[in-house]
């Protein structure tokens, strides 16, 4: 089975396809996966491998380490773009994660002044003020709107929550207007003999309805990069990508950034 892809709190710098040289934090377990989706396409693998025996980091922990690590990197005149939350999981999830967001801040400018802090989220936990208030001090606040078709959601990113409402989800997106990014993830094939496909007119037909209505400063596509759960997805054509991006920035006027 397929498993979590970090092994330690602070990783990297790795390259982004989408971000740079990024350096990444990950708040969620070493060991384990705690999400509040089980997308069929993580890297990180599906959340039945447990959630590990190694807990959470503390706040205190996590800004030790990146301080640590970033005095490195500038000692050693490690070139360096952004850091990203990202990892075996939701990152909102954490219980500190407005604060650890402030310390990042504060080493940020401490450190690499003009470096971007960006977060990776799949948008559940916009409910949170808390949640909320960290994700609009960060610079890339990059939110997963992979479809607006419920049947959909269900079947590629599998919210836990049997009461996640899509729609709820996209009005909660559209608070932050141009303080959002919003990201996508293109693919196709089948899950346990249902057909997955949210490259189809109507979808995009659909992301385009809910672009126009969150109005983000900029949208990215991008499809499977690496191993999946679940092997039958297909990647999406760099040509195919462009498309659509085209597609979506002529109906809407905002620019796509295309990973492929």
């Amino acid at each position: 089975m397929q498993t979590v892809l970090f092994h330690s709190t602070i990783f990297g710098p790795i390259h982004s396809r989408r971000l740079g040289s990024s350096l990444g934090i990950n708040l969620m377990p070493d060991d384990g996966k705690i999400c509040s989706f089980d997308c069929i396409y993580c890297e990180a693998g599906y959340n039945a491998q447990g959630h590990g025996t190694t807990g959470l980091p503390a706040r205190a922990q996590v800004a030790a380490m990146l301080e640590q690590k970033l005095g490195t990197m500038k000692t050693e005149g490690t070139p360096l773009d952004v850091i990203t939350f990202s990892g075996n999981g939701e990152p909102t999830l954490h219980p500190e994660f407005e604060g650890v967001i402030d310390d990042t801040i504060a080493l940020r400018d401490r450190y690499f002044p003009n470096v971007k802090i960006s977060v990776l989220s799949n948008a559940t936990r916009l409910g949170s003020e808390s949640v909320c208030r960290a994700l609009a001090r960060v610079d890339n606040n990059i939110l997963k709107l992979d479809s607006t078709v419920p049947s959909t959601v269900a079947l590629l990113d599998r919210p836990v929550d049997p009461s996640f409402d899509i729609g709820e989800v996209i009005d909660r997106i559209a608070t932050f207007g141009s303080n959002a990014i919003v990201q996508t993830m293109l693919t196709r094939g089948t899950h346990e003999g249902i057909t997955v496909d949210n490259t189809t007119d109507a979808e995009i037909d659909a992301l385009i309805e809910a672009y126009g209505r969150i109005k983000p400063r900029e949208i990215m596509l991008y499809t499977i990069d690496r191993p999946t759960p679940e092997i039958s997805l297909k990647r999406v054509s760099r040509e195919e990508l462009a498309a659509a991006g085209a597609r979506i920035t002529r109906r809407t006027g905002i620019p796509v950034q295309i990973s492929g």
